[in-house]
């Protein structure tokens, strides 16, 4: 995989994790203005965060508010299952 396709699939996981945190927190959401560019970084990774940078120059249109969203801290996944149900219909 290469580095931008390792930094596409990064993007897309965290856009997912802020969608969920912005769901929790709508407040947070209302500070960012209308039709901002909203690029994710991550605090520590300067590889990822140079990446998301240039990519967000080539997007931004004039006069378009630019806010970066700088990730401190993510735990890990886990799952939101709370029960399961397994029926073994053939051996």
């Amino acid at each position: 995989m290469t580095d931008k396709e390792r930094f596409v699939e990064k993007n897309s996981k965290l856009v997912r994790e802020f969608d969920r945190y912005i769901l929790e927190h709508p407040e947070f959401a209302e500070q960012i203005p209308d039709n901002a560019l909203v690029v994710m970084q991550i605090e520590g990774d300067d590889e990822f965060n140079h990446w998301a940078r240039e990519i967000a120059a080539k997007n931004l249109e004039q006069n378009q508010p630019l806010v970066y969203i700088t990730i401190a801290e993510l735990k890990p996944v886990r799952s939101r299952i709370e029960k399961l149900k397994l029926e073994l219909v053939a051996a």
